[in-house]
């Protein structure tokens, strides 16, 4: 093989190179081509790169670089192992919602608990006692009850529990209704009219230790004025805060800001830093340590879901690609109705009549689908496609769903590939089953 001319379809993790022997374009994940990693591990596979997922990171922590702050990465997004340590050495903390994804992080480094926040509206005795243990950086409550309870596992193990309050400032954040959070009909925070009450609730608890202000108003943003408008009502509030003797150290931004899952974006840097104008622009003068935690920014376009078409069908004129991968291995299509981007591994260099495909699963559903009435050129029963933009909420909403063993996971460094997860078995589906 012999690489020519390269041409970016998701920079650095993705490109089409020149191939003279095929006399075709070939799709690389950094240097190897996916042809290759199909072939080694098989497929439906995740493949993620290692140079996107630490550019994307480090971009966005130097766009709020003339501020304190901590970008703590959202784990629910890709909670694979090997992605959060290679996050943390950059320098990451971690945003989670769950026992699980705590001890995940905890299974990374226990240091990185100093650099975590727990975040989401029901988290139980059980695991407030695990982060009070572990020393975690901060609480989010989401409710009255909440706090009582945080307060009395706080007493019960003899350890203050650092906590902040996580506000709904009733702000439209012009997403999917799904994983809009920030209106007063989600489940998610406080009203900011309750705000100053459970504050001076939290302080008078001898358990309790007030730390921060938090706010997330929902997830794939991309405009930037939700940001703004929640930063300014959240900047109301510390003012109130601060005439109420409250000390706020910390305030948390939440994550949310989201990328075009239809074409490559062409300037991430430039992205980060409009998000970082948008947000601390209203905060100007406050002197407090910022807390983001950012996911699907960082993950999603430095992962794809590779897969390959089994057979190829045509009902009543309507073509279909049927494929080894499925909803229950990329569940953002049928949930969401999410579109990706779906790319052929290997393309012809010359012109080429494209045909609309459906692109579907094995699954016994009329929602299994990854793409519908998407435009690729005449496909052959065996070729590969790439699912871009995969590795936020991919293999995280992964399921078992028809008794199908879950994809195996790559990272890719240069080079190198390394198997970070290897594909299960139906035997690993049964093993927990009496």
């Amino acid at each position: 093989m012999t690489p020519g001319r390269s041409q970016a379809l998701r920079a650095p993790a993705f490109i089409y190179r020149n191939d003279r022997q095929l006399d075709a374009q070939e799709l690389f994940c950094e240097k190897l081509p996916l042809r290759q990693l199909a072939s080694r591990f098989g497929t439906p596979l995740y493949v993620y790169s290692s140079a996107a997922l630490i550019e994307r990171f480090r971009a966005l922590d130097r766009a709020f670089r003339k501020l304190p702050h901590t970008v703590c990465y959202s784990v629910k997004a890709n909670s694979n192992l090997s992605l959060l340590r290679l996050l943390f050495r950059s320098g990451a903390g971690f945003d989670v919602v769950s026992g699980g994804e705590l001890a995940r992080v905890m299974k990374v480094s226990r240091k990185a608990a100093g650099l975590t926040v727990f975040s989401g509206v029901g988290k139980t005795a059980e695991e407030m006692d695990a982060a009070l243990a572990a020393g975690i950086l901060l609480f989010n409550v989401e409710s009255e009850s909440e706090l009582r309870l945080l307060a009395a596992r706080g007493a019960k193990l003899r350890k203050k529990a650092p906590m902040a309050l996580r506000v709904n400032p009733d702000i439209s954040a012009e997403t999917h209704p799904y994983i809009s959070t920030g209106l007063r009909q989600h489940k998610f925070g406080v009203p900011m009219s309750d705000a100053l009450r459970l504050y001076q609730l939290a302080a008078a608890e001898p358990w309790l230790e007030v730390r921060g202000l938090s706010v997330h108003i929902g997830s794939q943003i991309t405009s930037m004025q939700p940001f703004a408008t929640a930063m300014g009502r959240l900047s109301d509030l510390l003012l109130e805060l601060q005439a109420a003797d409250m000390k706020i150290s910390y305030v948390d931004i939440g994550g949310g800001l989201g990328i075009p899952y239809s074409h490559a974006e062409e300037d991430f840097a430039a992205t980060a830093a409009a998000y970082a104008t948008a947000v601390t622009r209203p905060l100007h003068g406050w002197k407090v340590h910022l807390l983001l935690e950012p996911g699907r920014s960082i993950a999603g376009p430095a992962g794809a879901l590779l897969t390959r078409v089994l057979y190829l069908k045509s009902n009543g004129g309507k073509l279909f690609a049927v494929c080894d991968a499925a909803m229950n291995d990329l569940l953002r299509p049928a949930l969401y109705d999410a579109r990706h981007q779906i790319a052929p591994v290997v393309r012809s260099q010359s012109a080429v009549d494209l045909q609309k495909f459906d692109i579907v699963g094995p699954v016994c559903e009329t929602g299994d689908f990854l793409a519908r009435d998407c435009e690729l050129p005449p496909l052959s029963e065996g070729d590969l496609l790439a699912v871009l933009d995969a590795g936020a909420y991919g293999m995280s909403l992964a399921s078992n769903y028809n008794s199908r063993p879950r994809p195996a996971e790559v990272l890719v460094e240069g080079r190198k590939a390394k198997l970070i997860r290897r594909r299960e078995t139906i035997r690993d589906l049964l093993q927990t089953e009496l």
